[in-house]
């Protein structure tokens, strides 16, 4: 079954990626890349600070910070624990998938800490937010999907990883939001 699971993963991995054309490549890396979504975090920071003042604007970076560290320690753990090799780094299908940028990453890949981080901070802004702007919580989500999506475009991650990555995002904003709920009633009132 874990076989199976394998080679339709590997398989959704050659269609997707191969879907790209280089008209777009430029387009998904720039979304892939980690500094793109900076007016993003800028804008968030902003929405967050007219929500709440000054003292839970600096809470709620903390958390975040917290959540993205958990994230990639998780995520860290999960690659040397599985080994799975990346798309770009497996012999046995590298020269099926297209490459964008030419740059695999590290040796392994299960699970994508890119997915997660995005997804991740898509749920706890969107939660987070969601009584003030209504409509921000789907856009986050479509945001953290799309920069999910960029890491199979690029060939760096298989769809299993991404949608672990996701999976895990969503864990940990959910959990670090109900602890960020606490500690503000606890702490900030």
């Amino acid at each position: 079954m874990i076989d199976s699971l394998i080679n339709k993963d590997i398989e959704l991995l050659i269609y997707l990626n191969n879907l790209g054309s280089p008209q777009w490549d430029g387009i998904w890396l720039f979304i892939s890349n980690k500094y793109s979504a900076i007016p993003l975090y800028f804008l968030l920071l902003y929405f967050t600070y007219k929500q709440f003042g000054l003292k839970k604007t600096f809470v709620t970076v903390l958390f975040v910070v917290l959540i993205i560290l958990a994230s990639d320690q998780t995520s860290n753990l999960f690659k040397y624990g599985f080994k799975r090799l990346r798309p770009c780094h497996n012999e046995n299908i590298s020269h099926l998938i297209r490459l964008v940028g030419g740059r695999c990453g590290g040796l392994y890949g299960y699970f994508s800490a890119h997915a997660a981080n995005s997804m991740a901070i898509g749920v706890f802004f969107g939660l987070l937010l969601k009584r003030k702007i209504n409509y921000l919580f789907p856009i986050l989500i479509l945001w953290a999907l799309v920069v999910s999506y960029s890491r199979i475009y690029l060939g760096v991650h298989y769809p299993l990883d991404v949608f672990t990555g996701m999976l895990i995002g969503l864990i940990y904003a959910s959990l670090f939001y109900a602890v960020f709920k606490v500690f503000l009633k606890k702490f900030m009132n």
